[in-house]
């Protein structure tokens, strides 16, 4: 199973991105898409998620109404549309896939991992 993320770079303050994260090796439509974020000298934060077939997403309140996850099951793809990006956003941003929403919710141990890709934001 891989999860390859990608389209960090480097931002000024109110950008924009749009993060990817191509799945292979598993049934990419039975599993939720999660995406997560860690700031140097900090603990691993939830991003937010998406369910199997798109129509269930749930955010962090830190991010709501700025990031907007997407999946594309034909192309095993899902996506984090990082908007109005601030300072406090800069991050290594990581996917992430299970079969359950309660398993994030619960933050009970995931099942795949992907590698992150690490967002920048200029003031």
């Amino acid at each position: 199973v891989q999860l390859q993320a990608s389209g960090g770079g480097l931002v000024q303050a109110g950008g924009s991105l749009r993060l990817s994260c191509a799945v292979s090796g598993l049934t990419f439509g039975g599993y939720v898409m999660g995406w997560f974020r860690q700031a140097p000298g900090n603990e691993r934060e939830f991003v937010g998620l998406i369910g199997w077939s798109g129509g269930d997403t749930i955010y962090a309140d830190s991010v709501k109404g700025r990031f907007t996850i997407s999946r594309d099951n034909a192309k095993q793809t899902v996506y984090l549309q990082v908007d109005s990006l601030k300072p406090e956003d800069t991050a290594l941003y990581f996917c992430a896939a299970d079969r359950y929403i309660a398993t994030f919710r619960a933050r009970g141990p995931i099942e795949f991992w992907g590698q992150g890709t690490l967002v920048t934001v200029s003031s």
